[in-house]
């Protein structure tokens, strides 16, 4: 987890954090705001944190262990698993591990979106209910339009945006909530 997250869950200010784990605050402070990164500290340092937070050393280096995958290869492999698993064994496991919420909660928002609009387009083909716990993330969306790469790339070449704007209204709703424009999920090889 992100250290500033677990101080807020906790209500703890930098300062208290410092003061019960006998971490420096510059430490802290440089980690939460990013010009330091929780994995280059000392296993004492993590330590001293994980127990002043009552969390385990792995839950602080979690997000800092994780590798980005290319968002062309996470909507790849999501769709496979999509065709693999068939759409209510995807729909129910993807809700069962709380992945939405994992990466919106590490703050990878386009990977969470597209699995959120994912879950939701297929509800929505299977005629069932969406799924409550995500009307929070529902109300969210990106700054800007994230559109394939094969777009992009047939945008560059031709130079007209006319292709682009045909893409959009041909995006499949549940993603375009978000501004990611999808609108083939199933013809996956």
């Amino acid at each position: 987890m992100i250290l500033s997250d677990l101080l807020e869950q906790q209500s703890m200010t930098k300062y208290e954090l410092s003061k019960k784990s006998g971490v420096a605050f510059t430490t802290i402070s440089e980690i939460t705001t990013g010009k330091s990164n929780i994995k280059n500290c000392t296993g004492e340092t993590l330590y001293r944190l994980s127990v002043a937070l009552d969390v385990s050393i792995e839950d602080l280096l979690e997000e800092s262990m994780l590798k980005r995958p290319s968002f062309e290869n996470y909507k790849s492999a999501v769709c496979h698993m999509v065709k693999r698993k068939g759409d209510l064994s995807f729909i129910i496991e993807t809700l069962k591990t709380n992945e939405i919420r994992k990466l919106y909660n590490i703050r990878w928002y386009l990977e969470s979106f597209y699995l959120l609009a994912m879950v939701d387009y297929l509800s929505r083909e299977n005629n069932l209910p969406l799924a409550e716990e995500y009307e929070d993330i529902r109300g969210a969306r990106l700054r800007e339009v994230v559109y394939p790469a094969g777009v992009i790339v047939m945008n560059s070449f031709s130079g007209d945006e006319s292709y682009k704007h045909e893409c959009v209204s041909e995006a499949i709703p549940e993603f375009m909530r978000f501004n990611i424009v999808e609108s083939e999920i199933r013809n996956v090889y």
